[in-house]
């Protein structure tokens, strides 16, 4: 996969100025990402594995069984 339209892209969004000899790192790096997230997206999920709808936070003061 070329990624070079996405690091053109983002960088110009950002700002970022990638240079020659830093862009075959950029790349790569890309590539592994890519390789990461093709990894984690192949595995089946089940609804027991999906995110609880709401977070409610806990004081740490209020310690153990706070609700």
């Amino acid at each position: 996969m070329d990624h070079t339209a996405y690091i053109d892209a983002a960088a110009a969004t950002l700002g970022l100025k990638i240079t020659a000899e830093q862009r075959p790192g950029v790349t790569r790096f890309f590539t592994l990402a890519a390789d990461m997230a093709a990894l984690v997206n192949g595995l089946p999920l089940t609804p027991a594995d999906e995110s609880g709808n709401v977070f409610q936070p806990v004081s740490p003061d209020l310690g153990e069984g706070a609700p």
